[in-house]
């Protein structure tokens, strides 16, 4: 659905003077490594995130910061790239789609600035992509899923042309999500009658229109439509539109800020119907605010749970140990992975380089993380032509006993 970080690249000359001011820890800054650059330089490499760390959404915009925080400490510690050091840099971008714009432009203005990771949100990443191509610089979304971020505005009608090149994401995408959760509605739960809501934004609003038409198409109903704003905490008006439309099922599409409000509201009033939503809602601030309300509510969410993938265990334990904030179940693990890609691509243009960083190491880097491919601990990582992830893995969870549970895993091919 959204999100993103970013990639700075700075050098410590000789003398140990910064061409760039480095941001976040600067531990392990003495350790001495290969010749990088010219003179014998050594290299830090700055990954940055961009993601709504407070106000909306901050939950899992943090466990998009944490995910990529704990790939850069595996990397150093791991001496992955020879001579690099890598640090982290995060950017508040509030889930607001112009902040998110005055991040991107800021970072491209740096010349040591390399790539980026992000943004949570596909609105904000409407905002960014042509900023970051403008730069020739690579993006990468742990968490976008707006189909038109890579195949273009016409990508609904069988036209898909890819607007950036230098956008990617390892999260798939809503045309995948929304139907997996509109045939799990119908054939599944059997539900045959569906109010859809949505709050306006790129990612809520294009959800809700798939998981709508899906769900027609399998032979369900519209009980009937409404749209919220972001932000709103009395949704009274709302709630006497589902009740009197008979609906057995309410379709949310946006983020838990809201739909754990409509949801309680929706209990209380009497009408105890499950509210299903999308990877947005898939966060346990939503169970944590909405309480006995959230039984029985459902959320789709892209890959599989992190929590049974034996290659996040350590990431896992890690997060826990370190008593990072913030959501690492959503999207860390993908954040983990987009990091890596990038951390990988450095070393690739610099081998390819006699382990020197190229003055148009920002060009390179697209192609290098074009070819990416290997095994994460969220799935294997890899782009197909549009920069879409390869792993098209979802999973539909349940609120159960007041934990999220999840109750089918797979991929939707119909």
């Amino acid at each position: 659905m959204r999100h993103r970080s970013l990639l700075i690249l700075t050098s410590v000359l000789a003398t140990g003077a910064l061409t760039l001011t480095a941001c976040g820890s600067r531990s392990d800054d003495s350790k001495k490594g290969g010749d990088n650059s010219s003179g014998g330089s050594k290299t830090t490499v700055v990954i940055g995130v961009d993601a709504p760390l407070t106000g909306p959404n901050s939950a899992t915009g943090l466990g998009i910061q944490y995910g990529v925080q704990i790939a850069v400490d595996d990397a150093n510690a791991k001496n992955l790239v020879p001579g690099v050091t890598f640090k982290v840099k995060a950017l508040d971008d509030k889930a607001q789609p112009a902040t998110g714009q005055q991040n991107a432009t800021a970072l491209v203005q740096e010349s040591d600035v390399i790539a980026a990771v992000g943004p949570l949100n596909s609105g904000v990443a409407q905002s960014m992509q042509q900023v970051f191509e403008t730069a020739n610089m690579v993006e990468i979304s742990p968490s976008n899923t707006n189909p038109a971020l890579t195949q273009g505005k016409d990508w609904a009608s069988g036209t898909k042309t890819r607007p950036f090149k230098t956008y990617f994401r390892t999260a798939t995408t809503d045309a995948n999500q929304g139907n997996f959760a509109a045939d799990y509605a119908v054939n599944t739960l059997k539900k045959k009658a569906a109010f859809v809501v949505d709050d306006k934004q790129t990612y809520g609003a294009g959800l809700a229109a798939i998981f709508q038409g899906k769900f027609k198409e399998l032979g369900g109903k519209l009980a009937g439509t409404d749209h919220v704003n972001t932000g709103d905490t009395d949704y009274s008006a709302l709630v006497t539109k589902i009740k009197n439309s008979h609906a057995d099922m309410l379709y949310y599409g946006g983020q838990y800020d809201e739909s754990e409000l409509i949801t309680k509201q929706l209990k209380a009033a009497g009408v105890n119907i499950p509210l299903m939503g999308g990877d947005g809602m898939y966060s346990d601030t939503y169970i944590k605010t909405a309480g006995k309300a959230a039984e029985g509510d459902l959320a789709t969410s892209v890959g599989v749970p992190v929590d049974t993938l034996p290659a996040a265990k350590t990431f896992i334990d890690t997060y826990k140990s370190k008593g990072y904030p913030g959501d690492y179940g959503t999207y860390g693990g993908y954040s983990y992975d987009a990091a890596t890609a990038i951390i990988k691509a450095v070393k690739t243009v610099m081998d390819a380089n006699s382990g020197k960083l190229p003055s148009d190491a920002r060009a390179k880097l697209v192609d290098a993380v074009q070819k990416t491919d290997f095994d994460g601990i969220a799935g294997h990582v890899a782009f197909d032509q549009y920069g879409d992830t390869t792993n098209k893995q979802l999973t539909v969870y349940q609120v159960k006993d007041g934990k999220w549970t999840a109750v089918k895993t797979g991929v939707y091919n119909g």
